[in-house]
């Protein structure tokens, strides 16, 4: 099934030539028709047949839920143009922020499609729920086996961002370069037309059921270290 054509990569590109809300608002029938309503029903196929690998993903077709806001928060960012021309989706698992959970990501673009699985930075405390996890030998060697096999497979994986190594891990153990880290992912990039495949849902499906071995370490790990209040409800550490 077609959810996106490539007018929808058209009204990208001129949506960055025109970025201003007054053009936006003048051609908002048309990023309706082209891009919010195609990325709704996608959500709602693409979560339907993300269930036969991950039973409870979370896949809401509303903005600020699997679907991003096209405006930008310009307090937060260096580019203070009012709109995105990159149009981001999520779906996740998880009591965290989706940001902060194990997720499938795409968004597309002028430039390119690019498809992810995992946690793009984590938090304060997500990065310190990270690091209290790996500690664990049996772990940390399962996800130095899931990166090494994502990367023979072509995915592209985050770097160390850290050059000290945090107290409590030894740089002369075999897994202590992981605590370097401040995001877990993996990702290819494709052409910006990918998105106006007939068979974009099949495709998608195949790239993220290869990452699906990080997305279930993402998610474990995020169980590790959820917490109880006084009343016994669970709460996550990385709210």
């Amino acid at each position: 099934m077609q959810f996106f054509t490539c007018e929808a990569i058209k009204f990208l590109s001129n949506l960055r030539e025109n970025n201003t809300k007054e053009w936006f608002l003048a051609h908002h029938k048309e990023y309706e028709a082209l891009v919010l309503e195609p990325s709704k029903l996608f959500v709602k196929e693409m979560g339907e047949e993300l269930t036969a690998l991950v039973p409870h993903i979370k896949a809401i077709p509303k903005v600020n839920h699997s679907l991003f806001r096209i405006y930008r928060d310009i307090r937060l960012s260096k580019d203070k143009t009012p709109m995105k021309s990159r149009i981001g989706i999520i779906f996740w698992r998880g009591s965290s922020k989706r940001l902060q959970s194990a997720s499938f990501y795409i968004h597309f673009s002028p430039d390119e499609l690019l498809v992810a699985t995992g946690i793009r930075g984590f938090s304060k405390d997500s990065l310190e729920g990270y690091r209290e996890y790996i500690k664990d030998e049996k772990h940390a060697k399962e996800l130095v086996e899931i990166m090494e096999m994502l990367s023979t497979k072509g995915f592209e994986l985050p770097k160390p961002k850290y050059k000290r190594y945090p107290r409590g891990f030894d740089p002369n153990t075999p897994f202590a370069h992981l605590s370097l880290y401040a995001s877990m992912y993996a990702l290819k990039r494709f052409k910006a037309e990918t998105i106006c495949r007939d068979d974009l849902n099949e495709f998608l499906f195949e790239i993220w059921e290869e990452t699906l071995p990080l997305f279930e370490w993402i998610y474990e790990m995020s169980l590790s270290f959820e917490i109880r209040d006084p009343k016994g409800k669970s709460m996550s550490l990385t709210l």
